[in-house]
């Protein structure tokens, strides 16, 4: 069963889901909704969002996510490109605009259009990553 919907009056991807801003829908389910991206990076760049107004993932409800991913799958294979990125940014150092939980589902045609990405990988040694899956093991 469904976590009762929750919405916020200023957030601007609550007010798509209302209808209270128009967007051109791609599809709807019980939990989720997308929509082409008015600003996109590619053809066909578009996002989708949560019935449900989380602005980080850890805070959605589990059953949200579940159904977001199917719907963004349907959406890059509508796309017809081979390549593609699905991104999803949590506050505002990890570049998250909108403080509503959301995926862009972004076509990558060509070098030239689609999602940018700089990875700086660091070296590290097997005593470092013994040390941070420690860790992490333990919070789990």
């Amino acid at each position: 069963m469904a976590t009762k919907l929750q919405s916020l009056a200023s957030c601007i991807f609550c007010k798509i889901i209302k209808g209270e801003i128009p967007s051109f829908k791609l599809i709807e389910t019980d939990l989720s909704y997308a929509f082409l991206d008015v600003g996109p990076i590619a053809a066909g760049h578009s996002v989708v969002i949560p019935k449900y107004h989380a602005a980080k993932m850890h805070e959605l409800p589990d059953e949200y996510l579940a159904d977001a991913l199917p719907v963004a799958k349907k959406i890059a294979l509508a796309q017809g490109a081979e390549d593609y990125n699905i991104l999803q940014n949590n506050g505002a150092l990890a570049h998250q605009a909108v403080n509503h939980v959301h995926f862009h589902v972004i076509p990558k045609p060509n070098e030239q259009e689609g999602l940018v990405v700089g990875w700086p990988a660091k070296q590290v040694s097997q005593e470092e990553l013994q040390s941070v899956h420690n860790e992490l093991m333990r919070k789990l």
